[in-house]
């Protein structure tokens, strides 16, 4: 299984166009590896982690906000998008984009041992039922972070790929690359941040 993961949009047209300019590149390099595959699908399937296209009433306004195109942006390549819902989601950004977009949750099997559980990451995660061989792949606090939970707290791996838009704790805008059992962070200019074996 490989993914592109993107969190925490809120409506910025000009950073959703940066990160699906990267998911050109990624795309690119995924169709040259996997061409022979043909279990692979034949693009590189997009994993949105919600908060698509409004700000937020703690956030500020980014700069390039454009909710209405953003929605436009997200239309065209919804083909590819599966998105989870987030906390700034609501049945009115339903309502404008052509793809679901409203799932609190969606469980993947990791090869080998374990579950991949995708959120937004506002909820609990004692509300999934975590176990140690678990992944928890969320968005919402902005924050890159890949790290392993101390048996007190779960002992499950603790994803996220921080914000295209609006990064917190000086992070830069970031996207993720997850291949197989492989977590890396990217900059929006393509270098790497973290790259994290689970």
């Amino acid at each position: 299984m490989t993914y592109f993961v993107l969190s925490d949009i809120h409506g910025d047209a000009d950073c959703l166009k940066t990160a699906l300019g990267c998911w050109d590149k990624e795309n690119a390099a995924y169709q040259d590896k996997h061409q022979q595959d043909v279990n692979a699908p034949k693009e590189l399937p997009i994993l949105c982690l919600g908060d698509l296209l409004y700000h937020g009433p703690r956030n500020s306004i980014p700069a390039g906000y454009a909710p209405k195109e953003c929605a436009s942006i997200l239309n065209e390549y919804g083909r590819l998008f599966t998105v989870i819902r987030g906390n700034c989601d609501a049945d009115v950004d339903q309502m404008m984009l052509t793809f679901p977009i409203m799932a609190e949750y969606m469980i993947l099997p990791l090869a080998g041992q374990g579950r991949l559980v995708v959120t937004h990451g506002h909820h609990d995660p004692a509300s999934y039922f975590l176990k140690a061989e678990d992944v928890l792949l969320t968005g919402h606090t902005h924050v890159l972070k890949a790290v392993k939970k101390p048996l007190d707290q779960g002992g499950y791996t603790y994803l996220n790929p921080g914000s295209i838009s609006l990064p917190k704790e000086e992070n830069p805008r970031t996207y993720a690359m997850l291949e197989g059992r492989t977590f890396t962070v990217k900059t929006m200019d393509g270098g790497t941040l973290l790259s994290y074996d689970f």
